[in-house]
């Protein structure tokens, strides 16, 4: 079991000089390289140490913009005797190379997997950064399909929203290492346990374990503070939420929210949302109502609950009307 720092040496290795940096950007493009640059600012750490050999990088609550470089989610990895698993990689390049660079301020063990916990572009987009590393790139099963469908479209919507610069470099790295059971993954003395999931999120959720520390990496099966965005099945989700809180972990790291939560209460306010939306939405299809009347009422007893609520979840009552209609 690796040893925890004390707090002024964790400190040290986080905010080590910009030298340090240069010697590893000589792989990357440009924009890459600033990126690493600035991850060694030292007024605010990019990643913390949530339990023995895990880190998380928090992100933002808000959607893609040139001032965020789509730096809007949670992201993490988990430092082995011999290797580390980075488990998503931020929403552009620019992202992901400073979590690339956050990484080799704590370790210079070989980066030898990059997990995504699903498709979406803030979770998957910093991934072009650990290329030089020659990863094996993680995923769902369903995932490399979910990705090549969207591709053109995510690439048009994110760098549109980001601008040519905070984009610059982005691209999207299918995985070479699909997962359809229950999979483990080793990192010499430390075991990362991967169980793909049934449509809930998306269809291609994707949970990660640490099996030393039991800390979960959720990805977007949980969300806190940030409106959750429903892209595939609300009824699936509920499921999947249920079975999983019933899983013991003492910590688990949210797609969007705080770095590191207590579970299961992390998981409740988000049950709690879901339920509302999906018993008012029944209500509504029994009384012969439409989706109009839907997405005008539904669920509005939540608007204070969530930030970013006006932007998301009239289309979460959209697609859960449409599931839901056909029970």
């Amino acid at each position: 079991m690796p040893l925890r720092r004390d707090l002024a040496t964790d400190r040290r290795s986080l905010l080590r000089t910009a030298g340090a940096f240069a010697a590893l950007a000589s792989a990357f493009p440009a924009t890459a390289r600033k990126a690493m640059a600035e991850a060694a600012d030292a007024s605010s750490p990019f990643v913390a140490e949530i339990a023995p050999g895990v880190y998380t990088h928090k992100g933002q609550i808000a959607e893609y913009a040139p001032g965020n470089e789509g730096d809007i989610a949670n992201a993490g990895f988990i430092v082995g005797r011999d290797a580390v698993a980075v488990v998503d990689t931020g929403g552009s390049m620019r992202v992901g190379a400073r979590l690339r660079a956050a990484i080799r301020s704590v370790t210079p063990l070989p980066i030898r997997y990059v997990i995504n916990t699903h498709m979406h572009p803030d979770h998957v987009f910093g991934n072009a950064a650990f290329e030089p590393d020659q990863p094996a790139f993680v995923g769902h099963h369903k995932l490399a399909r979910g990705l090549s469908a969207r591709a053109e479209r995510y690439i048009a919507i994110n760098k549109e929203a980001l601008g040519e610069e905070a984009f610059a470099g982005t691209k999207i790295v299918l995985p070479t290492l699909a997962i359809s059971e229950a999979t483990t993954l080793d990192l010499g003395g430390r075991t990362i346990a991967l169980e793909p999931q049934k449509t809930a999120h998306t269809d291609n959720d994707l949970v990660i374990r640490d099996v030393e520390s039991g800390t979960l990496f959720l990805g977007d099966l949980v969300f806190a503070e940030h409106c959750p965005t429903l892209d595939g099945s609300i009824l699936g989700w509920q499921a999947v939420l249920d079975h999983l809180t019933q899983t013991a972990a003492p910590r688990a790291v949210p797609g969007h929210g705080p770095a590191s939560m207590a579970w299961p209460d992390a998981a409740r306010p988000l049950q709690h949302y879901l339920k509302v939306v999906t018993d008012e939405i029944r209500v509504l299809i029994k009384d012969n109502r439409t989706l109009s009347d839907a997405t005008a009422t539904v669920g509005l007893s939540e608007r204070n609950a969530w930030q970013l609520f006006q932007e998301y979840h009239a289309r979460n009552v959209s697609a859960a009307f449409a599931e839901l209609e056909w029970e």
